[in-house]
Order: C-alpha cells, then structure tokens, then sequence
C-alpha cells in the first residue's frame, strides 16, 4: 500500500475514533440529563417539609427541596449545553470524514494523476 494512501487512511480512522468518542460522551451527558429529569420529577411530588438528601460520594447529605431543584436544574442547562457543542463537533467530524473517503476514493482511482497531492513527504 502506498504511503500516501496509509497516512489518509490513518486520518480517517483517527476521525472515526474521535467522532466514536463524541458520541460517547453525548449520549453520557443526555444519559445524566434523563437521570436529572426523573430526579426532578420525584422531587417536585415530595412535599415542601418533606426531607431530602443529596449524593456526595458514596454517602447522603441532608439539602433543602429548593437547593436540590436549583442544583439539578442547573445541570441539565449544563448538559443541554455540552450537548450543543458535542452535536456541532460530531456535524463537523461527519462532514470531515465524508471528505476524507472521498479523497481516498479519488486517490484510488487516480493514483498516479498530477496535482492529486501523492507525494511523498
């Protein structure tokens, strides 16, 4: 296999791993988001005197029906966000790897072809 043609290759499967790991890490984030929205839902059932606790760790911290709500809420606005910047990353990456397999495409079919960027460096 020409040199050229493995070190396109290698870009492409790089790309393909970083997209991978995107993917990854949104469906993380929309996983905590979820998590975030049944907390809240149960939350909001408990009653204003009602006690509730907090994870820290491996252990439960006494809080304030409010201070769990603001807290949660802030979370997932936190999620919401990351997860606009991991969907434009992961549109970019897509759009990246289209252009990468169609120039090995048209390297292949042309290897040999002037002004195709085959040399080696």
């Amino acid at each position: 296999m020409p040199p050229w043609l493995q070190e396109q290759i290698g870009k492409l499967q790089q790309s393909q791993q970083n997209l991978q790991s995107i993917m990854t890490q949104k469906q993380h984030i929309e996983m905590d988001s979820t998590e975030a929205d049944k907390a809240l839902e149960e939350l909001k059932k408990a009653g204003d005197d009602d006690q509730v606790f907090k994870h820290a760790g491996s252990i439960l911290i006494k809080s304030t029906k409010k201070e769990l709500i603001d807290e949660l809420e802030e979370k997932k606005e936190l999620a919401k966000t990351q997860i606009i910047v991991l969907s434009k990353q992961e549109e970019r990456i897509k759009a990246s790897l289209q252009e990468q397999e169609k120039k090995i495409q048209e390297m292949l079919k042309n290897p040999t072809q002037p002004g195709s960027n085959n040399t080696q460096k």
